[in-house]
């Protein structure tokens, strides 16, 4: 039984060109999670797709349930049978069933990928391992946007990097795909 599973967080289209929230390089970074997601399904290991779903559209314009803008992006799109859970926070934890199915499950480790670095990977990860789950996110299957406080830019760039070393100090371990992949 594997006892690693790989979560594949809001790689939906409201992210890429077109969409509400475009990212910088969300398809690079859903090409490096589908090849995350093809060795998952390959093993046969466990795979739970997160979809964020506005909670209330006057308050949060963008995730509306029903509209092809929150849909889960066509390369990493789940096949019948894997997991989808919906969430409303960016915590994959808060208010959803994550926690409860992982341990059914028996898993003891995640893999993460997804979308954005700044939010909701690391409100995830951070909270996996508060649960108890080591984690490993694939920095490349991930992606964010440019962030401004008091009139400064910071460049998506920065703020993944940034996100991803905070994260590497004590929250996880930080992987390539191609690394990732090469060790598994």
């Amino acid at each position: 039984m594997n006892t690693t599973a790989l979560i594949v967080i809001d790689i939906q289209n409201e992210y890429f060109e077109n969409g509400g929230m475009e990212l910088v390089n969300p398809i690079a970074a859903s090409v490096n999670a589908g090849k995350i997601i093809g060795h998952f399904r390959e093993i046969k290991a466990p795979i739970i797709h997160i979809q964020h779903i506005s909670p209330d559209p006057t308050k949060m314009p963008f995730f509306i349930a029903g509209t092809v803008a929150a849909e889960i992006h066509p390369n990493v799109r789940p096949l019948l049978g894997e997991k989808v859970i919906q969430k409303h926070f960016p915590n994959s934890f808060r208010e959803t069933e994550l926690f409860d199915y992982l341990k059914a499950n028996q898993i003891t480790e995640l893999v993460v990928v997804g979308m954005m670095t700044h939010m909701c990977i690391d409100a995830t990860t951070r909270a996996a391992v508060d649960f108890g789950f080591p984690c490993t996110v694939i920095g490349d299957a991930c992606a964010t946007r440019d962030l401004e406080i008091n009139g400064v830019t910071v460049k998506a760039d920065d703020v993944h990097h940034a996100f991803l070393a905070a994260l590497e100090f004590f929250y996880a371990q930080i992987q390539t795909t191609e690394t990732y992949l090469a060790k598994n």
